[in-house]
Formats: structure tokens, sequence, C-alpha cells
């Protein structure tokens, strides 16, 4: 039970830095998405810095779960950041929830919940993938990646940032299996983990990660964003855990029960994404600002 508890903490250290971000990147230039200046920029605000201080934390209860348990347990827990920090928003900032959101909050634990338990991940062999394991998932991963960040880099607005928050995600997801085979070598001690590829591998593709997640959270709402970011991550985790880290799960009906239970959490995690406790008066005029990009850029979708 130690490990989903870890990760749970993860997901609400994430919450706090999701919010801590969100705060610095959307009061930046729409002109510097996908640019280093954005972050070069976000350096100089506290804000930011503080929610890397949360993301570290994250960083390091996240590690100790996939330690001690199973990347296909750990990373759906970790979706529960959303409606932790909602809660969060309601209770520290003075925002008050609604029905719609305790509901909503409610099937999204559900969700997850009957996601881990209809797939009932049995131990797998991290610590024996093979080389050919590792080149062929890094490489669909990473595949999967640059053809999001190509899509994005060709269209605008709403789609722009739907597709940069699933990228985004399915970028977590391969951090996530990094940072698995990263704990495996630390097991081995010290030397084994600074001397392991997988812990390089993680600190660049954790870098990457940080990186498309200012740009997503700075192209477009929340709304908009969120349903991938959210969901990408541990669909990603889950194709990992069984087809390289050789988890097992259950079949038959209990796929379906898992299916289920993993759409019901994406339908909560829709709901959630419009609450204004996630945005505060700033999201509002976001919200006004983006609808009115969206109809400026209407003529040019239909051309």
């Amino acid at each position: 039970m130690l490990s989903p508890l870890l990760a749970v903490l993860a997901a609400m250290a994430n919450a706090l830095a999701s919010a801590l971000q969100r705060k610095a990147a959307r009061e930046e230039p729409a002109e510097e998405n996908l640019s280093l200046r954005l972050v070069w920029h976000l350096l100089h605000r506290p804000v930011w810095l503080g929610g890397i201080l949360s993301i570290i934390a994250s960083f390091l209860l996240q590690a100790s779960a996939l330690g001690s348990g199973r990347i296909t347990v750990v990373q759906p827990l970790l979706a529960l950041e959303l409606p932790t920090a909602l809660i969060l928003s309601g209770f520290l900032l003075g925002g008050r929830l609604g029905r719609r959101e305790w509901v909503a909050s409610a099937v999204m634990a559900a969700g997850v919940a009957g996601l881990v338990i209809a797939l009932g991940p049995g131990s797998g062999k991290s610590s024996s993938v093979s080389w050919v394991g590792w080149l062929i998932g890094c490489g669909v991963n990473a595949l999967v990646i640059v053809g999001g960040v190509l899509w994005a880099q060709g269209v605008s607005g709403s789609r722009r940032a739907a597709v940069l928050g699933a990228t985004t995600g399915c970028t977590f997801g391969l951090t996530a299996a990094l940072m698995k085979g990263m704990t495996n070598a630390f097991s081995h001690g010290l030397v084994a983990l600074f001397t392991s590829w997988q812990l390089w591998a993680m600190i660049a593709a954790g870098a990457c990660a940080m990186f498309l997640l200012q740009s997503a959270m700075q192209a477009g709402r929340l709304l908009v964003t969120q349903p991938g970011l959210t969901m990408a991550d541990p669909v990603v985790a889950i194709l990992w855990g069984t087809l390289v880290f050789q988890e097992s799960v259950r079949g038959g009906l209990f796929i379906l029960v898992a299916v289920l239970a993993a759409a019901a959490a994406a339908a909560a995690v829709m709901v959630l994404s419009r609450s204004p406790l996630l945005a505060g008066e700033a999201g509002h005029r976001e919200g006004a600002g983006s609808d009115r990009q969206d109809e400026t850029e209407t003529p040019q979708a239909g051309r």
C-alpha cells in the first residue's frame, strides 16, 4: 500500500506545481510559445520557481512510488492531480466548489480506482528489460512526441493547445518509464545509478516535458489542454507496463470495465477543466481572449 500512497502524495505536489506554473506561464506573450525565451523569462518569476520546488517534491515521491510499485498503478493515480488541484484551489484561494466540481471529482477518483482495480496489475520484469525492448519502447514513444510537436507547429488556437497537451502527457509517460528503469539501477548502488543511461535519458525527457508543459499551458485554455495532458500519461504508462515491463493485467471482461472506467475519468476531466476555480480571475480573461482568438481563426480554418 506504500506505493499508491506515495503516488497520491505526488499527485498533490503536482497539483500545487500546476497552479503556480500556470499563473506564471499565462502572463507571458503568445509569440513566445515553443520558444526558449519563454523558459528564460519564467526563470525570473518567483511564482514559477515555487512550482519547480513542488515538482521536485513530486519527482521524489513519484520515484519512490515507482521504485516500490508498478507503473500501471502509479501513473493512473497521478491523474488525480486535476481534482486535487481543484480542491486545493477551493480551500486555499477562497473559491467555492459547486456540486458539479464535487461530483466530477468523485467520478474521476472512482474512474481511476476502477481502472487500476479492473486491470489488477501483477509484478513485471522491469529489472530484466532487454536493450531491444528499451530501444523499441523509447523509439516509438519519441516518434509520437516528435509527431505531436510537428503537428502543433502546423496548427494554431485550440487545436495547437490540445495537441501540445496530449504530446506533453506522452512525454511524461516516457519520463515515468525511464524513471522506473532508473530506480532499478539505484537498487544496485549510487555508482550503478550515475552510470545508467536511463538516469540521463530521464533528465533529458523530463526537461523536454517541462518545456512542452509551459508551451501547452500558454497556448490555450485549460479546457483544451488538460484532457490530453491528464489522460495521455497513464495510457502511455500502461502500454509501457504491459508491453515492455511485462506487468500482467486481467483480460476478458475486465478490459471492458477498465475502458469504461477510463472513459468515466476522461469525461470527469472535461467537466473539471471547465471549472473557473482552476484558473481564477485570470482564467476569465484567458477565456475571453481565447474566444476572440478562435473567432478570428475560424475563417482561416475554413480555407
